[in-house]
């Protein structure tokens, strides 16, 4: 089996900005997808930013502006950009990827705010997102929701200890979770190994930056960080070969 491991995309978008600019890239990614052929497909979580909802923010000068529906209408036009490729590729021929997608903590944003402000239930909800990635034909997993895909575990972060605190490094996911895991949620990547008594690899791998834009939070030094994404070659019973694809390959590779 060979999978496409997309990480957090972000997906944002400013006032007047054009999203077929923005999200340029993400069709180029599409392409990269649909030219490998890919079994399947995961999406790590937080393909939305949702930043009207940031509560980090809020009370901030660059908090102004925001609003839900705009941040809707981003992960529209950003999973329009990176499906329209593989759905196209798909009709034209005899390949028909699995889908899967973990929810984020930034898609669950909407979920918490009802639970702080009971008003809201029934007027937002992470199915806002939910349901965009459904229509393009992904099996959605709540947040947290582990996916078990040929032995290799996913979801936008592995929790430990009874605070449910994230798991944080790749070598620490082995130890806590003693099977295969790929975590997106952090910047950057990170990638470990161990061997079982039997001779057969475990891995563990973070990876959470698919995006072109820059966290302001994260300052000058800390947006240096690698964005991409990881094709896993061979899976089967959680072992499998792994290689990272940047974004600035992807954006060399596909110009037009």
């Amino acid at each position: 089996m060979k999978h496409a491991i997309i990480p957090d995309i972000q997906a944002k978008l400013n006032e007047g900005e054009n999203p077929y600019v923005r999200f340029r890239f993400l069709n180029r990614l599409g392409q990269y997808i649909a030219e490998k052929r890919p079994d399947k497909i995961v999406c790590l979580g937080d393909f939305g930013d949702v930043p009207s909802l940031c509560s980090y923010d809020k009370g901030k000068r660059s908090f102004e502006g925001r609003r839900y529906r705009r941040d809707i209408d981003a992960v529209k036009w950003a999973m329009d950009a990176l499906m329209s490729p593989i759905h196209a590729s798909a009709r034209s021929g005899d390949w028909t990827p699995e889908l899967h997608l973990n929810m984020g903590n930034h898609e669950h944003r909407a979920d918490r705010a009802t639970e702080l402000q009971p008003e809201l239930a029934g007027v937002i909800s992470s199915d806002d997102f939910a349901n965009i990635y459904r229509d393009h034909g992904f099996t959605v997993y709540p947040f947290l929701q582990v996916a078990a895909i040929d032995g290799v575990m996913y979801s936008h972060y592995f929790t430990s200890g009874v605070m449910g605190r994230p798991v944080t490094t790749a070598a620490a996911l082995l130890t806590k979770k003693h099977l295969s895991c790929v975590a997106g949620h952090q910047q950057g990547k990170q990638i470990a190994y161990a061997t079982r008594a039997d001779g057969s690899t475990i891995t563990g791998m973070i990876v959470g930056s698919c995006y072109e834009h820059e966290e302001d939070f994260l300052g000058p030094q800390g947006n240096k960080h690698w964005r991409g994404m990881v094709m896993l070659h061979g899976v089967e019973n959680g072992c499998f070969d792994e290689m990272f694809v940047s974004l600035d390959y992807l954006n060399r590779r596909f110009k037009a």
